[in-house]
């Protein structure tokens, strides 16, 4: 930072404690800043999404060849999980188990979220950081803490944590239970909870941080969609995770201290134990609490970021902003009164059921709003098919197709039949999973000039688009097909089954789709760091767009803007607007004495 940045900084009466000298420590490592804080979650999260993608590939490989020999499997599990390069039952369990919880957890929710969040809310709220920098520094940590102890739990000699990433007792509140209940377990919580304090720190300073420190004109009628879907998927966190919090403490008594919140009489090969009267069926409620709205903690964010960049690269104004808050809020609310849908088989009172298949299938409704106003939006605009914007269309596809089975599996007549088939795992990787990733990739093409004041290479991102998105469906896809027959997940191989023989064929097809497109996100990764340091230097507003985030300047000042704070004029989608010769008009540009504002 230059001295003439920082005098800069001292004409602010609170920048007043910020040193005169960044020490690399304070810079790049214990930083407050958020810009600094967004790298560190999206580069933590990109090393932990190819932990996860690895692991998927290793399981993929055992499906499509069971009990073959793999040198691989050898090297990476070692002879006591893979003996002569061949998979062990437990540790397909367990590649199972830790690839969904850093998918779910420490990918998207944290990679996503924790990135665009940080980097975005006081970019484009006009404010100098984030409402605690020092808050936003330990949720940080802690979440580089729990992805630590996560990779930890690999190396336990009982092997890590394998009662699939739901974690239903008894099989995770049982040490003996199974070689993966053990220490492996006990990480697997402790990381969770750490994670989760992590989340909650966060939520809270994005949502005061929306509340308190928007700049001068900027209501909330004002703000980008990509800021009221993170300011609602906070409030999100802030309802739910405290509940999978609670679920996390009672099993760790359940497990350490003899308690039997989720525990009623069990034998464990003919030894009658001691626990009565718990339920298991009570960390399902609790467990799914968490883990329905955490689905749209994963999605809203990367449909907010869709939103901001399809209107951008469509060159025309978001079709239906009013109505895209509404079905976001209305989408926040109702995903915290489904959570029954993940249980229609675990003995559910009919009637019940019946209500949790109503609030479920009334979703759709917003759901359906948001993707029709995408489309509306497309429609006859001024498309620039660069990679972000290809991926946000590629968001919009797979939330539709993925979004159509969700209305089966939300049935609960229906749900019986397919429940724990390989047409669950198809869904909810479709509408969830890929979703949220495209929404990811598509906010680190747009936004990276602004993070690292590089451009990405194109061509690598066209690359990097057409072969994810072909090998994306070309995984989920045939897995309904499976799944209809009847396959069931979370087996390591079907081999004991004749009836499933026929089905081989297609763990194969599935399985080279998966290892193509595992492969090529390696296109992606090398585009990422080369262009971190060689990339062609970005211009200030290299999309032409209207939001604050580019009115600041490309070198990162603590603080943002040098001098005032931007002032805001106008809603954030005035693009092709009639009157002005350019077919952008940002925020910050006053309205002219005859020019009617859009209304919305």
């Amino acid at each position: 930072m230059s001295a003439h940045d920082h005098s800069n900084e001292h004409d602010h009466g609170h920048e007043h404690e910020h040193h005169h000298k960044d020490t690399f420590i304070t810079k790049y490592i214990f930083s407050i800043d958020h810009k600094m804080i967004a790298k560190q979650y999206l580069i933590t999260g990109l090393i932990m999404g190819i932990i996860g993608v690895g692991m998927s590939l290793l399981f993929r490989m055992q499906l499509a060849w069971p009990e073959e020999s793999f040198k691989i499997f050898n090297i990476l599990l070692g002879d006591k999980f893979a003996p002569e390069g061949v998979m062990r039952n437990d540790i397909y369990l367990a590649l199972v188990t830790i690839h969904g919880t850093i998918m779910v957890f420490f990918v998207l929710t944290a990679g996503l979220s924790g990135t665009f969040s940080n980097l975005l809310i006081p970019l484009q709220l006009g404010a100098r950081d984030m409402a605690s920098g020092f808050m936003n520094m330990i949720s940080y940590w802690l979440f580089f803490l729990s992805s630590v102890i996560m990779v930890i739990s690999l190396f336990v000699e009982s092997g890590p944590a394998s009662a699939g990433w739901t974690i239903y007792p008894p099989l995770s509140a049982l040490p003996q239970a199974i070689p993966g209940s053990g220490t492996g377990m006990t990480l697997w919580l402790v990381s969770m909870a750490i994670f989760i304090a992590s989340s909650l720190m966060g939520s809270l300073n994005y949502v005061v941080t929306v509340i308190n420190l928007r700049t001068k004109g900027m209501s909330m009628t004002r703000m980008p969609l990509t800021i009221w879907a993170f300011f609602i998927t906070a409030i999100i966190g802030i309802v739910s995770f405290p509940v999978l919090l609670s679920a996390a403490l009672l099993l760790i008594f359940d497990r350490s201290f003899g308690t039997s919140f989720f525990l009623s009489d069990i034998f464990i090969s003919g030894e009658v134990l001691h626990y009565q009267g718990g339920s298991p069926v009570l960390f399902e409620h609790l467990f799914w609490f968490l883990g329905h709205p955490e689905v749209y903690i994963v999605l809203l964010p990367a449909l907010g970021i869709t939103s901001e960049i399809i209107a951008t690269n469509a060159r025309k104004p978001i079709f239906g902003y009013r109505a895209m808050i509404a079905s976001i809020i209305a989408i926040a609310f109702l995903s915290t009164i489904v959570w029954g849908h993940h249980m229609f088989v675990s003995g559910m009172n009919p009637f019940l059921g019946s209500v949790f298949t109503f609030t479920t299938l009334l979703i759709a409704i917003p759901s359906a709003v948001k993707a029709f106003n995408y489309i509306t939006t497309l429609w006859k605009g001024n498309l620039q098919l660069n990679p972000a914007m290809l991926f946000s269309i590629g968001l919009v596809s797979t939330f539709i197709t993925g979004g159509l089975t969700g209305i089966i599996l939300g049935d609960s007549t229906l749900d019986i039949n397919v429940h724990d088939t390989y047409f669950v795992v198809a869904h909810f990787h479709l509408v969830m999973g890929i979703s949220a990733l495209y929404g990811m990739f598509a906010g680190i093409y747009h936004w990276f000039p602004r993070m690292f004041g590089r451009m990405l290479n194109k061509n690598l991102g066209y690359v990097h688009f057409w072969v994810t998105a072909v090998c994306a469906y070309g995984v989920f896809f045939p897995m309904h097909f499976i799944g209809m027959a009847g396959l069931p997940r979370r087996y390591y191989t079907n081999t004991a089954f004749p009836l499933f023989d026929d089905l081989q064929n297609v763990n194969v097809i599935i399985t080279m789709f998966a290892l193509i497109g595992g492969a090529f996100q390696l296109v992606f990764i090398w585009n990422f760091f080369h262009s971190m340091f060689y990339g062609k230097k970005a211009e200030m507003n290299p999309w032409r767009s209207n939001t604050l985030e580019w009115t600041a300047p490309v070198e990162h000042i603590h603080g943002n803007w040098p001098g005032a704070l931007p002032e805001v004029h106008r809603w954030p989608y005035d693009y092709s607007k009639p009157g002005h010769e350019e077919d952008f008009v940002p925020q910050t540009v006053p309205m002219g004495p005859n020019e009617e504002q859009l209304h919305h």
